[in-house]
Formats: structure tokens, sequence, C-alpha cells
């Protein structure tokens, strides 16, 4: 199945299976804007559980916060985001279609390296066994060709990019003859800088009121309350301050599902350290968060490290996590060494020193910075296109499953009576009162077994039960397993500890070590 067509089942499957619709629905949407929906919810829940006990359970220098969404509109002149927040745009004038200039050459790039693994899978077919891929890669021609033409639009695109030159970039789109996906022309406009921040009012009357912005990043409410965390807790560096929260940008170009909204959910981590060690700490959080993500058991071979061409202001070494979607590697996760920048600044705007005074060397001095920022949609999106897929079984029918790992599913258990009378849906619900204290679960007496089994299967539960008559008799039931379908009969007594250490974010955690 073609990898965009494995995208479109899984957005329409988000939606028919309770996860993800659209907002605003009944009245036709709101662009880039979704909704959670029951098994939607719990599934993202698992998933920021899962993060935050990462951070704050297994880190004892680090705490968490929630801070306001609203804040003084001069933070956002503090960080540079009222100045610098912008992405380069640029229009069809067939289409009337705005686009991001840098995504536009970024999927060329990507072209390039798709023509690339096309021309090695040719070959792959054509020699078999005796295929040295390596080698092939060293003396095609073709393969040649392609890098070249890759690596000369990746060097011009960074400077442009560094040195933020419109005109160039607009020259690159004109020379690589891209053209819009909806006209199929090249009649583009000039590329213009767009800010991305939404503004609104905070007062009772409109002459009182003043403006603030609806936060795009969750970060400065870290910061702005580094010193109070600090102060409070007793912390000593290094110690970092984690938060998940909401976050708003006015994406123009705002598509893929809910890979790119404008209201978003972000889980950050700042980590504060003494000046002259954040590169060592860099390395450090690179490992730890690749290991977090790796840990889900989706392969090594669809993470990659990503390395940033054009560093923020604010930034001495910066990289992303990507992961590999349906539509090629994309981010899920950034890594930045902020510098002092931030805590710099806010001193220099509120005019109030919130410097550390570390007593092992008897000095106060402005803590550098390490950031780990990761996109809670992007990761929720990441989990379900790996974990979607369509089997042939034996007796010829398809299932449709979501082969989740066991602690980030929406539902661990259903429980189905085999018939709706002769007290096995009471029996059913004597387990369920049992076992909902410790894990989600999920009554479902409706249709054939055959058919309920299939419906557990479309939301990702890993494990089914069975009553049946014999259930009254001897207190066994049966288990089934999502990923290979197996059956076991078991004691009720025994299902807890079966299921609860498989299915909770601890079992995850524990991994870690």
């Amino acid at each position: 199945m073609a990898q965009e067509d494995v995208f479109k089942k899984v957005v329409s499957h988000c939606k028919e299976y309770g996860f993800v619709f659209p907002s605003s629905d009944i009245y036709d949407g709101l662009g880039a804007v979704y909704d959670y929906g029951q098994n939607g919810v719990e599934m993202k829940n698992n998933i920021k559980q899962y993060w935050w006990q990462s951070m704050v359970l297994m880190h004892e220098n680090i705490v968490g916060i929630d801070s306001a969404i609203f804040m003084h509109p001069t933070i956002w002149k503090a960080s540079g985001h009222v100045d610098a927040f912008n992405d380069p745009l640029i229009d069809n004038r067939d289409s009337k279609k705005r686009y991001r200039a840098d995504v536009l050459i970024e999927e060329q790039i990507a072209k390039y390296e798709e023509k690339v693994e096309k021309e090695v899978a040719k070959a792959r077919k054509r020699f078999g066994d005796a295929f040295d891929e390596q080698k092939y890669r060293e003396t095609s021609p073709k393969v040649a060709e392609d890098l070249a033409k890759r690596d000369a639009l990746h060097e011009r695109y960074s400077k442009a990019m560094n040195a933020m030159d419109l005109d160039e970039l607009r020259q690159i789109i004109l020379d690589e003859e891209i053209v819009c996906p909806i006209s199929g022309t090249r009649n583009w406009t000039e590329v213009r800088q767009f800010n991305l921040m939404f503004k609104t009012e905070m007062g009772s009357t409109a002459d009182g009121a003043s403006t603030i912005y609806l936060r795009p990043e969750t970060a400065q409410g870290i910061f702005v309350n580094y010193l109070n965390v600090q102060k409070t807790g007793r912390m000593k560096i290094p110690f970092g301050i984690a938060q998940i929260g909401k976050a708003f940008r006015n994406e123009i170009v705002a598509r893929q599902f809910i890979f790119r909204m404008r209201e978003f959910e972000q889980m950050e981590m700042q980590f504060f350290i003494k000046p002259g060690t954040e590169l060592d700490w860099f390395q450090t959080w690179k490992k730890t968060r690749m290991a977090w993500h790796q840990n889900l058991g989706f392969g090594a071979e669809n993470y990659r490290f990503h390395d940033h061409e054009k560093l923020a202001h604010y930034a001495n070494a910066a990289t992303d996590i990507e992961f590999k979607m349906p539509f090629g590697f994309k981010e899920v996760e950034g890594i930045h060494s902020r510098t002092n920048f931030d805590l710099s600044q806010h001193e220099k705007y509120s005019g109030k020193s919130i410097k550390y005074f570390d007593p092992e060397l008897n000095e106060s001095y402005t803590p550098y910075v390490i950031e780990t920022s990761i996109g809670v949609d992007r990761m929720f999106l990441s989990v379900m296109c790996h974990s979607y897929q369509e089997e042939q079984l034996e007796n010829g029918e398809t299932r449709v499953v979501l082969k989740l790992p066991a602690a980030i599913a929406p539902v661990k258990l259903a429980v189905m009576p085999l018939t709706k009378k002769d007290g096995l849906p009471e029996k059913a619900r004597e387990i369920i009162d049992e076992l909902k204290f410790h894990f989600n679960c999920q009554y479902d007496e409706k249709d054939s077994i055959g058919k309920r089994y299939r419906r557990q299967d479309a939301i990702g539960t890993p494990y089914c039960v069975t009553v049946d008559h014999q259930s009254l008799e001897d207190n066994t039931v049966t288990i089934r397993f999502r990923d290979t379908m197996e059956q076991e009969r078991v004691n009720i007594s025994g299902l807890l500890g079966i299921i609860e250490d498989k299915v909770s974010i601890t079992s995850l955690l524990k991994k870690l070590k």
C-alpha cells in the first residue's frame, strides 16, 4: 500500500473510532483545529503520562510547573518573538494558495533523496542476493547525479536561510522549477515574512484594554518562573523544570492532519546548567530523549537526528529527533542548547536579578539552558501511523488493528459475555468492577464475539476476555491477545497479574533504565 494511502486511512480511522475529530464538525470544521475523542484523549493522556513520569519521577533534580497561557506582553518582546517569530511565505497567483518557502525547498531536497532510494530499490530487485548496496551507491552515475543535485541545493538553501535572504529563497524555488501542487504553475509572488503569534485584548473596556498574545510556546512560562522554583524548591544546578501545556501559532500553511495545527500541546523541559558545560549536557539529553522514543518499540530505523542548518537566535546547538511518518521523516522533538539568552533577556527587560548563586563556586552567574521540546500531537500521530496495520488472515478476511504499545493504548481490557443472558453479563461486570481500579476497562456485549474482537483490534485494546458458561462453573475465562490473536484459558483471579504490569506506564519506565 502506498504511504499516501496509509496516511489517508489513518486520518479516516481516527475519526471513525473516536480518536480525533475535526473541531466544530457540525459547522463544517475550523481549519487546522482538531478535537480528541473518547479514545484519543485516553491515548493522549497516556503519552503525556509516559513523558511526565520519565522526567519528574526518574530524575530527582527535575520538577514540574503549570504556567498560565496569558503572560505579560513584554515577555514576548524579551524573548524575541515579537520581532523574530516569522515564517517565510510565498503565494501562487493562480491557485491563490499560500506556502512556506522553506518547506517547499525542503520537500524538493527530499525528492532528490527519494530518487536515490528508488534507484537503489530497483537495483536491489534486479541483482537479488548478489546486490552490494554500498558499492552501488558509490559507483552508480545516476545516484551520484541526484546526490550532487541534492547537496548543491542543500548548501544554497542553508546559506539563504541563515541570511534570511527572501529574494534568494524565491530564486531557488524558480530555479528548481517547483510548482504549486494545486495549480501546477510556477507563478509565484515575492517571499514575505509573517508573524505567527495570535493577538487578543485584556481589559474591561475597549479604551483600557491592552494587547496581549496567546503564547506560541510554553518555554517562557518556565523561564519567568525559574527563580521562584529554584528558591522555593531549594534546587541546585543542574536542575530541570518540566511543563505540559497548550500553545498557539497562526500557521498559514497548516496541513497533514494534526502534524501542524494552530492550537497544539507541548511537553517541554528546560534544564539549567553551569556555563561551559552546555555541549556535554546537549549530547546527554540527545541520547536520553532518543532512548525514550525508541523504548516504545517502533524500531531504531524509524528515527534519526537532524541537525539544524539555521540556528535560532538563542541557540549554539540544535537538533531534531525525526520519525518516519507516511509522508517522510518529520520532526517530533527538538533539543536545543539555548545558552543564557532567555534568562539574560528577562533580567534585562524586567530589571530584576535572576542570577543563580553557586555555593560551590561562591559566585553568581546566569545559567545556561538545554531544552527538550516535544509536540504531543505529533507524538500522537507518529504512534498512530506506526501502529495502524491491515492484516490478511488465514480465512481470507482482513483485520484492521492498532498495534499500540500496551501502556499507551486507550483501553487495556475489554470484557465480553458470550451471551446477554444466563448470568454471563453479571459475571463480566464483576470482573470489570474488580479491575477498573487498576486500568481502563470496557464492557462489550453487542454483536458476535468475532465482530467485538475486530472492534477492539481497531482501537488497539491489547487484551480481551470472554465470559462463557464454563466461567460460572470454574471461575475461568478465555483471554485473547491482540497481536497474535492467541487465546488462553485462565483463572479470573489471575487476570490482574497477567495484565497489570504489561499495561502500566511503569512497565515502560522500567525499560528505560
